[in-house]
């Protein structure tokens, strides 16, 4: 099934994501201070996965790769740029260091080694190829609905495993039918559940989204055979995304979670993108939605012995910009997601969709 946003038809380019049409810049959530017992590394890879160049980083100055600090993981098939942390005692080795696959931009030194999550978000440079006239016309108009209401949260393709199947290990070892017993492994097979669990709540929302844009409130109450008054204003919210009672809120782009009170109260907050609707990662410790959303939100949880959280399910894409080169046929674009958002999905609605 192919589910639209409602902007535009079907358009086709080619994107192919290497170092030449594919850049990811790490954006730091503080500034370094220049002083301390750690050495920062400003590091620029490709062809890399971000464990494969900790790997030979690691072994250049031999230490274990888990004594090296790091905010994120980034694309293996692009040019990234992101910074890394190793005890300042090594500078020496690493000033002599080479690879023809990474180089180190810069060094500075900071007081604290660099923590996964320790960044504000990402700047992503993309190149689309075979761009003609008229894709150009609906590439500018899907931009400036993005603009206006920002994208589905999904996890990308590269969470769940070349195979893509992950996350099925993930069920098995949640439903015991499969032991093992490397804990990081296991935690990270089991995270690859959660996010499938996620992806798939958040596709049926973006459903009930397109009910609204599209029929009236009663005629997708009868559609998800709901009793009358269920989706009561929803359709009237500006947002594509259309926030349910019983949604679980966040302040946007950081802050605490809580519960829609006022539908109508929280819808505007929402368009001025103060606050965003969040997802379950099912576990422990964690709240769930309530009312309607809560009900739709059940059918995506499971009873999993490892630490939930709430996950925006809708973000912001900021500090777009574009460039037409009419005579290569190419559209060259940037824009900033937060952290743990994927570039992928801002191609998708580019593409007219998103697959579920």
């Amino acid at each position: 099934m192919k589910l639209l946003y409602p902007i535009n038809s079907q358009n086709e380019f080619v994107f192919n994501p290497s170092p030449r049409d594919f850049t990811v810049e790490e954006i730091p959530l503080y500034d370094f201070s220049g002083e301390g017992e750690h050495l920062i590394l400003k590091v620029r890879k490709k062809e890399l996965t971000t464990w494969e160049m900790l790997d030979i980083i690691s072994g250049h100055i031999g230490i274990r790769r888990r004594d090296i600090g790091y905010a994120g993981l980034k694309d293996k098939h692009a040019m990234t740029i992101q910074s890394i942390s190793v005890p300042l005692k090594y500078r020496d080795k690493l000033e002599a260091f080479s690879h023809d696959k990474i180089k180190i931009v810069e060094m500075t030194q900071h007081n604290n080694k660099i923590r996964i999550g320790h960044l504000k978000g990402n700047r992503f440079r993309i190149r689309l190829k075979k761009v003609l006239g008229v894709q150009r016309e609906k590439l500018d108009s899907m931009l400036k609905w993005i603009k206006s209401n920002g994208i589905p949260n999904y996890f990308g393709d590269q969470r769940f495993g070349t195979d893509g199947n992950n996350w099925v290990d993930g069920k098995k070892l949640v439903e015991g039918s499969l032991k093992m017993r490397d804990r990081k492994t296991r935690e990270f097979l089991i995270s690859s559940y959660q996010s499938r669990l996620f992806n798939e709540w958040l596709s049926k929302r973006v459903e009930i989204s397109l009910l609204l844009e599209n029929f009236s409130e009663d005629e997708a109450e009868k559609h998800l055979e709901l009793d009358r008054g269920t989706l009561r204003g929803a359709k009237s919210q500006d947002m594509f995304f259309k926030l349910l009672e019983g949604d679980l809120m966040m302040h946007y782009p950081y802050g605490r979670v809580f519960y829609v009170e006022d539908l109508q109260s929280e819808a505007e907050r929402f368009t001025t993108k103060d606050i965003a609707p969040t997802g379950l990662l099912a576990g422990k410790k964690v709240k769930r939605a309530e009312g309607y959303a809560g009900s739709i939100e059940s059918n995506y949880d499971e009873d999993i012995n490892e630490s939930g959280a709430r996950r925006y399910a809708w973000v912001q894409v900021t500090e777009i910009e574009k460039k037409y080169i009419e005579d290569k046929a190419h559209y060259e674009l940037s824009f900033t997601l937060p952290k743990g958002s994927y570039a992928t999905n801002v191609l998708d609605i580019l593409r007219g969709g998103k697959a579920t």
